[in-house]
């Protein structure tokens, strides 16, 4: 059965996962901060709204991601926020990459509400979102998850109950570790072989085909070969993320100490006006640091 939907944000990522929900059948109300960044989805057939409690007013569901913790309460438990027009029985779906520890919150205060709530951050990038390919990983009670599942269909392949509320943020969190990390060994590999005078598109050609190869190496390891650094996942956000993660680490006593370094790096672009690049872009401070120039 089609479910009425509310669906709060429509950036890079939030606009095609939406699509992929009403080319699932389903009915979409929506809402952006930014009016014009609607227009796909009206042009689509959804229906905008003029803050979140007037999408949760028409919803069964609603699914939010946006960019930040502190966005994720404002649009939930805001002035018109989603609390203040939510039907009864409808179910909280926040799909951004946010705190595990305000997740858990955030839950606790729409519980004593009668609300239920979803953390199901994603992974796969922009092509991911696009091609209903993400990678889905998501905390809350597994009888909720069961109710949702059809609808994460609409929009990923690998679909994960990882576990209660925040266990799909602390999930994330641990794709963003391994990410950062493996860029970062990209890079470095990368930059290592130009300092030694040795071809590093064949050495990154030969590092495919052993156990050195993984899908960060020939995409991320691509885009540093050929400087090209248009964003498919910003500096800028991967900073956020990489901000999560070492807050998380600091409260639960976890020691991550390579995800430490990237953070630094990441944090370092910032001020030559490098946070609109893609990640990959982190080359830049190795290169730097080595001496080189930017071009292969």
């Amino acid at each position: 059965m089609a479910l009425k939907i509310g669906f709060i944000g429509s950036g890079i990522m939030g606009r095609p996962m939406a699509l992929n929900l009403m080319k699932g059948g389903h009915k979409l109300w929506v809402y952006a901060r930014r009016a014009e960044a609607l227009q796909p989805l009206i042009a689509a057939g959804a229906i905008a709204c003029t803050s979140p409690a007037q999408v949760a007013e028409q919803a069964d569901v609603i699914f939010t991601i946006v960019s930040d913790t502190p966005d994720v309460e404002q649009v939930i438990f805001g002035d018109k926020g989603i609390v203040n027009g939510v039907r009864a029985g409808a179910i909280i779906v926040d799909m951004s990459t946010i705190s595990p520890a305000a997740t858990v919150a955030f839950a606790q205060r729409l519980a004593a509400l009668g609300i239920d709530m979803l953390d199901a951050p994603v992974s796969g990038g922009e092509s991911g979102a696009i091609n209903a390919a993400l990678s889905i990983m998501v905390g809350g009670k597994a009888e909720v998850f069961e109710r949702i599942r059809p609808l994460f269909a609409c929009m990923g392949k690998n679909i994960v109950h990882i576990g209660g509320n925040g266990a799909g943020q602390v999930a994330k969190a641990c794709n963003q570790i391994v990410v950062s990390v493996t860029i970062e060994a990209v890079a470095e590999a990368l930059t290592f072989a130009r300092k030694n005078n040795v071809d590093p598109a064949r050495v990154r050609e030969a590092l495919l085909g052993g156990s050195a190869g993984s899908k960060i190496l020939e995409v991320h390891g691509k885009r540093m070969l050929e400087n090209n650094f248009t964003p498919g996942f910003k500096i800028g956000l991967h900073r956020k993320d990489m901000r999560i993660v070492m807050e998380a680490a600091q409260q639960s006593g976890a020691a991550v100490p390579a995800a430490a370094l990237v953070s630094q790096h990441l944090n370092s672009m910032v001020g030559p006006g490098e946070s609109e690049l893609d990640s990959s872009a982190v080359v830049k401070v190795l290169e730097r640091l080595s001496g080189i120039s930017g071009k292969w």
